[in-house]
């Protein structure tokens, strides 16, 4: 009796384990590397480089995605408008994409703002505007303070910078975990997380639009692979503690800066990050829009672009450009509460 209960949930492991392994594999086929893999010492990071060319009106700029994400993500919203004005490099995060993660270092922002570092050496990048969204910006605040000689300027995009009340979502408790979380992103994270990337995509981008082919271009299901989904809960499951230690720090950062941010992200309190950082470094420019979630770097790419070009010099209103994005992000609330009501 004892052995046929038994028996039960190990099939039903084995079978969680079974469908992980070959959706990892069909995912990889679906979306497969379209980047390259560099060696920066004792791993191999992922990435795009797009040389500007002969046209460049813009200093070079690297671009770091956030939680769950992948270069597919950054590279969607920004090559088309950019291609030809500056160097664009666009990185797979170590242990995220297809980026190896290297060693214990490179579960904290700055083990991986230096692993970042030593690819833009392998790129030929000396210096570069950094753009971090979400948890990007925690890293490109650790590379501004780790590396002040290579950032030319920093964009965050509705960033986590700062310590926030409360924790984490209970899966990336669990699966951070020395071997329950190796079970259960091994077993569990595949099944359950493939059943949410279609609302899980459309929270993250709500109340705004999310683009049609947003998961098609951008492949978010890639952080469902077993060892992906581990070293990203370890990344947001660490992230409270190193905010913690580091925030205080931001005061060092003299570097020409902006902040874009919405009143509507329900991914990270921008109360506390946005309004942080534009507090903690001095000179730096915070761009409040109204009816702006967590995704401006689709929804605002035209001030995002705007911001890059203030950055490297150029006479760009931001403030002017937020008022006009608020009259067409509530223009795009109305209509969509109107849709709703039919």
């Amino acid at each position: 009796m004892l052995t046929a209960l038994l028996a039960v949930p190990f099939a039903l492991a084995l079978a969680g384990f079974l469908f992980s392994a070959w959706q990892t594999q069909s995912l990889e086929r679906r979306y497969g590397n379209v980047g390259e893999r560099i060696d920066i010492g004792g791993m191999r990071m992922n990435s795009v480089f797009v040389p500007a060319g002969g046209e460049a009106d813009l200093p070079p700029i690297v671009f770091i995605h956030g939680a769950s994400g992948n270069l597919r993500d950054p590279m969607h919203a920004f090559r088309p408008a950019l291609e030809g004005r500056a160097d664009l490099l666009f990185l797979d995060r170590p242990g995220h994409g297809y980026s190896d993660r290297g060693g214990p270092e490179n579960a904290r922002p700055d083990g991986q703002a230096r692993a970042i570092a030593r690819l833009m050496e392998a790129r030929g990048m000396e210096r570069a505007i950094i753009v971090g969204h979400s948890f990007g910006g925690a890293i490109a605040a650790s590379f501004a303070l780790e590396h002040p000689e290579k950032t030319a300027g920093l964009l965050f995009l509705a960033p986590a910078t700062h310590p926030w009340p409360g924790g984490v979502d209970w899966y990336y408790d669990i699966a951070k975990l020395p071997v329950v979380g190796w079970l259960f992103s091994h077993i569990v994270a595949m099944p359950a997380g493939l059943t949410r990337i279609e609302s899980g995509s459309l929270s993250v981008f709500d109340p705004n639009p999310r683009p049609l082919d947003y998961v098609d271009a951008t492949g978010p299901a890639l952080v469902l692979r077993p060892a992906t989904f581990r070293n990203n809960a370890i990344d947001v499951a660490s992230l409270l503690d190193y905010v913690r230690r580091v925030q205080p720090r931001y005061r060092e950062i003299r570097t020409p800066t902006v902040i874009v941010t919405g009143d509507s992200d329900g991914i990270v309190y921008e109360e506390i990050h946005s309004r942080g950082l534009a507090r903690d470094i001095a000179g730096s420019e915070l761009v409040w829009i109204r009816d702006l979630g967590h995704k401006p770097d689709y929804i605002v790419t035209d001030l995002a672009i705007e911001a890059i070009e203030k950055i490297a010099g150029r006479d760009r209103d931001l403030q002017e450009s937020a008022r006009r994005a608020e009259a067409r992000l509530a223009k795009d609330v109305t209509d969509s509460l109107r849709l709703r009501r039919r």
